[in-house]
């Protein structure tokens, strides 16, 4: 289950990446300012209809902000490693595989 402030981190990280203000963000989202930073700061849960407004002013799909609570997510997570490992050397993706198998073994 996603909890406020996690949803709240995303929504102000892919806010920071599209380089947007939260003024500008709340101006877009139609939303008020001081709701969008409760927001963001996980003290308010966004309605269906203000997080569809959010997620439409930042024009990133709800998946990528819900990808840990819902099985599409694993999708937006899927595409985003494989983006990552598509940029490094075939030794270089090989050294990241050790260490995700690594990683992984050590958190079962």
């Amino acid at each position: 289950m996603l909890d406020n402030t996690t949803l709240g981190k995303r929504i102000r990280e892919a806010r920071l990446k599209k380089k947007l203000t939260q003024e500008r963000l709340s101006e877009k989202a139609d939303i008020g300012l001081y709701y969008l930073g409760e927001v963001e700061r996980g003290v308010k849960t966004p309605s269906l209809k203000v997080f569809v407004a959010i997620a439409d002013a930042l024009g990133v799909s709800a998946d990528s902000l819900l990808r840990d609570s819902v099985s599409t997510g694993n999708v937006y997570v899927n595409n985003e490693i494989t983006k990552k490992l598509d940029t490094l050397t075939p030794k270089q993706r090989a050294c990241a595989v050790e260490i995700l198998e690594a990683y992984i073994k050590a958190i079962q």
